[in-house]
């Protein structure tokens, strides 16, 4: 077993007992092999594991990038994010799939089905808000526990994930997030929540992989599908209606009051009346 204070970690030295640093030793022993992943690096803290990641042209297939602190997370429309260390996971993996390209643009909607995987496995209840928020349900302390962020370059593509684990209300970068602990997670320690979601991401991966389609799984877990929605669009034009469906693509289709859909590859989208 690792101890707390890894030498092969320069810089993590700790003192937040609740907090401990992740056991590098032990997650790959559980996590890299056949039927997993090909590689697992921890690292005391970067700015962001999907830049670290992406940046490594020869990592392979499967490798993963665990920080104990991120400093400058990244989420869609380049907005910056940050937590107190040890108290979230930020996780990236990098894959150089076999399937054709035009079908990575699923990849999102299956990480995110992956985070639901982990928290349900954990006692706690969450849906998918088009297209990268997993949000708690509840009943305690609903609001948006985790973030997803995919990116892709011509031969491979890295889904990043931070997930909320320990903070404490003070903690919260806004009122609309939460926390695994918030929520009432059995299991509330990093290792445990970071190999459930791994082996999870892993199976949720390998099907898609196989061919089998997500979005059956995705609809079945969606709360933005049957909501009343604003989406904010890029060109900085809105659209209202219902969000009825996601494409074969994964992009939302949303109607509006005159029966017109519009199926949205990018947007921000605001739920105006959940379903």
């Amino acid at each position: 077993m690792d101890t707390p204070a890894d030498p092969a970690r320069p810089g993590s030295d700790w003192t937040d007992l609740d907090r401990p640093p992740l056991r590098a030793t032990a997650l790959r022993t559980a996590l890299v092999g056949p039927r997993g992943w090909s590689r697992l690096d921890v690292v005391t803290s970067t700015g962001s594991t999907n830049v670290d990641l992406l940046a490594d042209e020869g990592a392979p297939h499967g490798a993963v990038l665990v920080a104990d602190h991120q400093a400058a997370g990244r989420g869609r429309l380049g907005r910056t994010w940050s937590a107190p260390p040890r108290s979230s996971l930020a996780v990236s993996v990098l894959l150089r799939p076999a399937q054709p390209p035009a079908r990575w643009s699923l990849l999102p909607l299956v990480t995110g089905i992956a985070v639901v995987d982990t928290l349900a496995a954990l006692g706690v209840q969450a849906g998918l808000k088009w297209p990268n928020d997993v949000l708690v349900t509840g009943p305690d302390r609903p609001g948006k526990v985790c973030g997803i962020l995919c990116e892709a370059r011509p031969d491979r593509v890295v889904l990043g994930a931070g997930i909320n684990v320990s903070l404490r209300s003070e903690e919260l970068p806004v009122d609309t997030a939460t926390s695994i602990a918030l929520a009432g997670a059995r299991a509330q320690d990093r290792d445990t929540v970071l190999r459930r979601y791994l082996r999870a991401l892993a199976l949720r991966v390998q099907a898609w992989e196989a061919g089998q389609d997500p979005l059956d799984a995705y609809r079945g877990v969606s709360s933005t599908i049957g909501a009343q929605v604003r989406a904010q669009l890029p060109d900085g034009s809105s659209l209202e209606g219902t969000a009825i469906d996601v494409d074969a693509d994964g992009r939302l289709v949303v109607q509006t009051s005159d029966g017109a859909r519009t199926s949205l590859a990018a947007a921000d989208v605001v739920h105006l009346r959940p379903r």
